[in-house]
């Protein structure tokens, strides 16, 4: 860590939300997802693949990228615990 970095005490990844702000500069795919999403409140990752028409490598890459930033929020399906379901988690 440089000098010129913030130093950020006390705060948690995973207690922070992202903003549009965040999505800005993330590739097309991610910014394409995190709008089904926002349309669609949660989905499956096949169902958004089906709705984008994006290949699910493609859909599995977004996701982690918005991860990343903070903007989506990913749980267990409780009807299939095979499945995740994912969820825009922005601060508007």
């Amino acid at each position: 860590m440089s000098a010129s970095e913030p130093v950020r005490q006390g705060t948690d990844d995973a207690d922070e939300r992202g903003t549009w702000e965040d999505v800005r500069d993330l590739p097309p795919s991610a910014k394409l997802v995190a709008k089904v999403l926002e349309y669609n409140d949660t989905m499956t990752q096949q169902q958004i693949a089906e709705e984008t028409l994006l290949p699910s490598r493609t859909v599995r890459y977004a996701l982690n990228r918005l991860d990343e930033e903070n903007v989506v929020d990913s749980r267990f399906s409780f009807a299939d615990a095979r499945k995740r379901l994912y969820t825009l988690d922005i601060d508007c």
